[in-house]
């Protein structure tokens, strides 16, 4: 019996909708946004997908922040005063700013980590509202005349400054955590965003430390009857201080920046790495002068 052949033209009837060439089951991919701790390079500076409410009310209140710092320099330069000393419209302006850059800068860095998030949301959302406490508390000392920290004239004074020392407490175990599950899971993110996201939490420990460190130093002053000199003994850590809270926005910003170069990824890594080592020798300096300087 001979054996048929196929007639010629014959095509082989498509794999059947929702299957592959294999059989196995297929479909569109899964739209909406990924979720946290998902293996997706850069998902807040790359994905181009909607933030979700948590990271919103972070980057509102954060501008909301930033906004309340440059009113104040407005009041500076109409009402005048002292820019330094304990008193002064220099602080609701540089608190004001430092605070809603660094909520914002948080927000986003916080992206590239691998954690879950419910964990990352309410972190952020604690740490939102934290940080309108703090700018509330030192604005409102301002416009009072009195100072915000190490105030203990008055009951009420006394309130202000412990819950903006407990407001510092809560600022200090969340940006840890953050900063353990850096360290802990490699973050996602283009060529040097990892070492980028890394070395500015780091630095930003270093930072907590510093402000910390002229907390106790003022309060051990001010229970021993010297008031002025607690207020004094802040000087020399404020620029370890300044310096070292925003490398976190700093180093992941370069890292992001050099990603939209035509630079290859071992240049755009050498790079990063050399802004941190310049970034350490800053916060080295002023770490130096400061105990030089106390």
């Amino acid at each position: 019996m001979t054996r048929r052949t196929p007639r010629t033209g014959s095509t082989t009837p498509p794999p059947s909708a929702g299957r592959d060439r294999t059989g196995a089951p297929s479909g569109p991919a899964p739209s909406g946004p990924a979720p946290y701790g998902s293996a997706q390079v850069g998902r807040a500076a790359l994905r181009r997908l909607p933030l979700r409410p948590a990271e919103r009310l972070c980057h509102g209140t954060g501008l909301v922040l930033i906004l309340s710092g440059l009113l104040h320099l407005g009041v500076f330069a109409v009402d005048g005063g002292p820019w330094d000393g304990p008193v002064s419209w220099r602080k609701p302006v540089t608190f004001g700013l430092s605070f809603g850059l660094t909520l914002i800068a948080v927000t986003w860095v916080t992206s590239y980590l691998r954690v879950g998030e419910r964990l990352r949301a309410a972190l952020l959302v604690v740490f939102a509202a934290d940080c309108v406490v703090e700018v509330a508390g030192i604005t409102l000392q301002a416009w009072r005349g009195v100072p915000s920290h190490l105030d203990t004239e008055t009951p009420f004074d006394t309130a202000v400054s412990m819950t903006l020392a407990l407001g510092g407490a809560v600022l200090v175990v969340v940006l840890t955590l953050f900063a353990v599950v850096s360290f802990r899971h490699r973050p996602a993110g283009p060529a040097g965003m990892a070492r980028a996201v890394r070395a500015g939490f780091a630095i930003l420990l270093v930072g907590l430390a510093s402000g910390a460190a002229m907390i106790a130093r003022g309060v051990v002053l001010s229970r021993a009857g010297h008031q002025q000199a607690a207020y004094a003994s802040t000087a020399p850590l404020k620029p370890l201080h300044g310096v070292s809270l925003h490398a976190v926005l700093v180093l992941p910003a370069l890292a992001l920046l050099l990603s939209r170069t035509s630079w290859n990824e071992r240049d755009r890594e050498r790079m990063v790495t050399g802004a941190v080592a310049a970034y350490a020798v800053a916060v080295l300096g002023a770490g130096g002068w400061a105990v030089l300087a106390l």
